[in-house]
């Protein structure tokens, strides 16, 4: 064969050649094309369940922070409980001091109304006598310690 004839016949070749390998392109193009709004599709998927997941986190961590605040917090609940306590234990204590006040209030009124209660008085705190009286003082005992 000649060189033209072969020449012409490898430029018809080289045409069909790429005409197949433009259609291999396209067909390819085209299915990427096709495939890329499931491949978009399956990433949006994902990245949907990513970010639930994520928002479910951040919201549990936030629950958790504030379910600790509200517990152990400044005015959380063991702070309340022990409020609670205190306030029981001054209550108590207001009781005790009301009756030692009212106590007190009624010596005070015997002393200024009672001659006997300021006489009785008198001879407690000052040691006073009446006439031809003797005061005895008797030493303290002290108290035994048994040994075992």
């Amino acid at each position: 064969m000649h060189l033209p004839v072969l020449w012409a016949i490898l430029r018809t070749l080289s045409a069909t050649l790429q005409g197949e390998v433009r259609l291999v392109v396209r067909r390819n193009e085209m299915m990427q094309e096709a495939r890329l709004p499931g491949i978009a599709g399956a990433v949006r998927s994902r990245a949907h369940v990513w970010r639930q997941r994520a928002a479910t986190i951040a919201v549990g961590s936030l629950a958790m922070v504030m379910g600790y605040g509200v517990v152990f917090g400044h005015n959380g609940l063991t702070a309340f409980a022990s409020k609670r306590r205190e306030a029981k234990a001054l209550q108590l204590q207001m009781q005790q001091l009301q009756k030692e006040n009212e106590r007190l209030h009624g010596h005070v009124d015997r002393l200024q109304t009672d001659p006997s209660a300021i006489e009785h008085e008198a001879r407690q705190q000052f040691h006073y006598t009446r006439p031809g009286e003797v005061i005895v003082t008797l030493p303290v005992a002290k108290p035994t310690v048994i040994a075992h």
